[in-house]
């Protein structure tokens, strides 16, 4: 069995972080998992947020965008769009942009129907702007207030009713 878990973050311009750490804590999708030294094999959707690992008394943490994550025995690769250090983050840009795409989120919102298929992709990218932008500053040690919208949905996609069908069936009664 390993003593060290071989931690590898990947984004598409290469190599983003490569460490050796006793354990790693990552955010899925089904909520955080950690990695130790023996871990059984795993494949996890990841979601916006930290990863923390620990090596020897040293915690480190960084931000990663959405992506994937395969665990081993002694190693955890994350295949991300995006991976920050607390070095690489300026706060004043960062809260600026944020502000802009809370603003872009509401006038969106407010201005058109939400059942609009278009409507709603360009929500869905900016949400995960806001998340990315969210995540940047926690890691900072300056979280922006917790933003709970109605309108992100995680899981399957609900089922679309043919309106055909369904007229056709309020017919028949």
């Amino acid at each position: 069995m390993a003593d060290k878990i071989d931690l590898e973050i990947v984004t598409p311009r290469g190599r983003a972080l490569a460490a050796t750490a006793d354990e790693v804590t990552a955010p899925s999708v089904s909520g955080e998992f950690g990695v130790m030294p023996g871990h059984l094999p795993l494949l996890a959707a990841i979601r916006t947020g930290l990863v923390t690992y620990r090596q020897g008394a040293d915690t480190k943490k960084c931000a990663v965008g959405s992506g994937f994550a395969e665990a081993g025995s002694n190693k955890l690769l994350i295949l991300t769009e995006e991976f920050v250090e607390r070095d690489g983050i300026d706060p004043v840009q960062v809260r600026k942009q944020l502000a802009e795409v809370e603003q872009q989120i509401e006038k969106l919102s407010a201005a058109t129907d939400s059942r609009d298929e278009k409507v709603s992709v360009e929500r869905k990218l900016l949400i995960e702007k806001e998340n990315w932008l969210a995540a940047q500053l926690e890691l900072y040690g300056d979280p922006p207030p917790a933003t709970m919208r109605p309108f992100e949905e995680f899981g399957p996609p609900d089922t679309v009713i043919d309106e055909e069908s369904a007229s056709g069936d309020a017919g028949q009664s």
